[in-house]
């Protein structure tokens, strides 16, 4: 049963600004994690029930304190029901040329934010015995190439999901993982913009080393965003892991997700490295 106060980080565009529309109108009182104001005000516009934007960068120490004493100002005695972890960026490329400043950037907003989102939350969290859900990807299941830095951040994550659940089960604190597959967001096309900076970028040999296989891999993911679910349907997901009496602790969420987590349960691992090959035309 929807209720009660929860935050959400990441929430100006695709699955969290989804998720912070679903959840209002569902009747929870919703905080929606922005980075900038004018993003706020768009969605509280959108808003059909109760939703106050929130400035939170994932990165910054002060603005996730600013946020935590806004939402423990509001709240009070009650605590919060939920924290939905969604703030991410995607980092592509060949890991043997990724500059490392950007893999920390990675693990910087899709990794450590989350583990200081979390931190500061938990508090409010035990008032409620309220629930926490982590929006990772089925990329942190099922790894592809050229996705390493992106994939690296949700792999890890979906272990922290799972520690982090076994330690507050004692305490009755769910802890789920929602796993998209291809979402049709923003992200996507920026992962294509970025495609084509990092092909601008790549040195000589990198280029000549994986310069046509990268081009291949736009074609496809092009045409995988062409199919991709929509973003409600994550929020959805998300809705059920905050309300049900036994929520699972993993939610796959759309066809493509769950033909790869299939195909890689069923397939000896080099046999699925060449229909993932074959699929991608490389």
């Amino acid at each position: 049963m929807a209720g009660g106060a929860v935050v959400i980080t990441g929430s100006s565009t695709g699955i969290g600004r989804a998720c912070a529309l679903h959840l209002a109108a569902a009747g929870f009182d919703v905080f929606a994690g922005v980075r900038r104001t004018e993003d706020g005000e768009r969605l509280r516009a959108d808003a059909s029930g109760r939703l106050v934007p929130l400035i939170v960068d994932v990165t910054d120490p002060e603005t996730i304190e600013a946020a935590r004493r806004t939402v423990e100002d509001s709240t009070g005695s009650a605590g919060l029901a939920g924290l939905v972890n969604n703030a991410g960026i995607a980092v592509a490329g060949p890991l043997e040329f990724v500059p490392l400043e950007d893999f920390r950037r990675q693990l910087d907003v899709n990794l450590l934010g989350h583990v200081a989102v979390t931190q500061a939350f938990l508090p409010l969290i035990r008032r409620a015995r309220g629930r926490i859900v982590n929006v990772t990807s089925v990329g942190g299941r099922v790894a592809n190439a050229f996705m390493g830095p992106y994939q690296s951040s949700k792999w890890a994550m979906e272990a922290l999901t799972d520690a982090l659940r076994k330690e507050l089960r004692p305490w009755g604190i769910h802890v789920s993982a929602v796993e998209p597959g291809t979402i049709a967001t923003p992200m996507w096309q920026k992962g294509v913009d970025q495609a084509d900076r990092l092909l601008a970028d790549l040195p000589a040999e990198a280029q000549e080393l994986y310069g046509d296989t990268i081009r291949k891999m736009q074609g496809f993911a092009a045409r995988l965003a062409e199919r991709g679910a929509p973003p409600e349907r994550v929020a959805k997901a998300v809705e059920h892991a905050l309300t049900a009496r036994r929520p699972r602790t993993r939610y796959l969420v759309g066809a493509d997700a769950r033909i790869q987590v299939t195909l890689d349960r069923v397939l000896p691992a080099r046999a699925g490295d060449a229909v993932e090959a074959r699929l991608m035309g490389l």
